[in-house]
């Protein structure tokens, strides 16, 4: 009592000997100095302030299923933390923490450290290290969520395939020569402006990249100067994209890992379309559209949160990823399950039928989204 002042320090505010706080910003009504003990104790109680919240959310939201939900829609907030937030943070963490383990497991091969074959005198050669450091991220890979997985899995085995059709294109060009003369197939601007405007666009694309190919020319204005085509925002952006894919195909693990942190926002930005058919199947309940959406992002945040539990088991297994598989596997269906029951109190047949139909909806969207997303993402790579 003997330190509490009629004002606010920090903004203020008139107050009353008996506020212990501030009331309208909070801080404690003291006018004592600060000392090494108080400075001391202030962090200790900030940080378990912080963590009492994290933990209370971490515990209803890996035990609780659909209950956090419906604590926080109906007011119960105050032991929670944001589900938007804490969203972000659990997959931005993981991606982090997955990317140091990969870190210092490519450290170690590049290194010396290898994997002993055999009668363990022969050691993996050098050729080798591109498909261990490949094999190192797709093992990552498979130990994030199914979207995730199949998403990422699906832009590999593309990009394998436009490798191997450009690694044949290559062979033509550099075996037929055009009738030019040139090491590729020329085609004049006005000539390109009679194309229909999708062929156009993907005629001069394949030229472009045969032209860069050819001559490795990064810079543009001398590129285009040399093709005699206009400078113009298309041109000029769609020379730059050949020079985006020679990286791509000179160093093809840096984009799959430039597309895996892209993640966390793209289940960010895909939440809401997704939220869209929860709110149309759901019109009778009273919840609306926020709600829903919180239900969807404390999903995915359980996700992670298994993911990020399941790192360390996994590395003590002979087989990567098997233990967060296997849960995932076991516990997803039946998690997401339980919290539609608990979060939206309808029948168990009720909750199965639309449990089935949000999971044909949720993979087809996740398809169609992530085509769309990563594909933007590579275009401004």
């Amino acid at each position: 009592m003997r330190y509490r002042g009629v004002e606010c320090l920090n903004c203020g505010h008139p107050l009353d000997l008996t506020d212990r706080f501030c009331a309208y910003c909070g801080q404690i009504n003291t006018t004592k100095r600060l000392t090494l003990k108080d400075f001391l104790s202030e962090f200790v109680l900030s940080v378990f302030t912080y963590d009492s919240r994290f933990w209370h959310t971490l515990k209803d939201l890996l035990f609780k299923p659909g209950t956090i939900t419906r604590y926080y829609v109906d007011g119960k907030r105050f032991h929670y933390a944001n589900p938007f937030r804490f969203f972000l943070s659990a997959s931005i963490f993981y991606f982090i923490i997955v990317g140091l383990f990969s870190f210092f497991e490519n450290e170690n091969v590049r290194q010396g450290n290898f994997r002993v074959f055999g009668d363990g005198k022969e050691t993996v050669q050098e050729e080798q290290l591109d498909q261990i450091f490949q094999d190192s991220i797709l093992t990552h890979l498979e130990g994030a969520p199914p979207l995730i997985n199949d998403d990422i899995t699906e832009v590999i085995q593309e990009a394998k395939k436009e490798a191997k059709k450009s690694n044949q294109a290559k062979k033509r060009r550099d075996s037929i020569k055009a009738s030019n003369g040139l090491p590729y197939d020329y085609v004049p601007e006005k000539e390109m402006d009679t194309l229909f405007a999708l062929e156009s666009f993907f005629t001069k694309f394949q030229l472009f990249q045969e032209f860069y190919r050819a001559t490795d020319i990064s810079d543009t204005d001398k590129a285009l100067d040399s093709l005699k085509y206009s400078k113009s925002k298309t041109n000029v952006w769609l020379y730059n994209k050949t020079e985006a894919i020679d990286r791509i195909e000179k160093n093809p693990l840096r984009f799959l890992n430039y597309l895996a942190s892209k993640t966390p926002f793209f289940i960010f930005f895909f939440s809401p379309i997704y939220a869209l058919f929860f709110w149309l199947i759901y019109s009778k309940k009273r919840a609306n559209y926020m709600e829903h959406l919180v239900f969807i992002f404390h999903i995915f945040s359980w996700v992670f949160v298994v993911l990020l539990v399941c790192l360390i088991p996994d590395k003590l297994l002979p087989t990567q990823n098997l233990f967060a598989g296997v849960l995932l596997t076991l516990l997803g269906p039946f998690y997401f399950y339980k919290a539609l029951r608990n979060f939206y109190k309808q029948s168990r047949v009720i909750t199965l039928i639309k449990f089935v139909f949000l999971n044909i909806v949720f993979w087809i969207g996740t398809s169609v989204f992530a085509l769309i997303f990563f594909a933007l993402t590579a275009a401004f790579y």
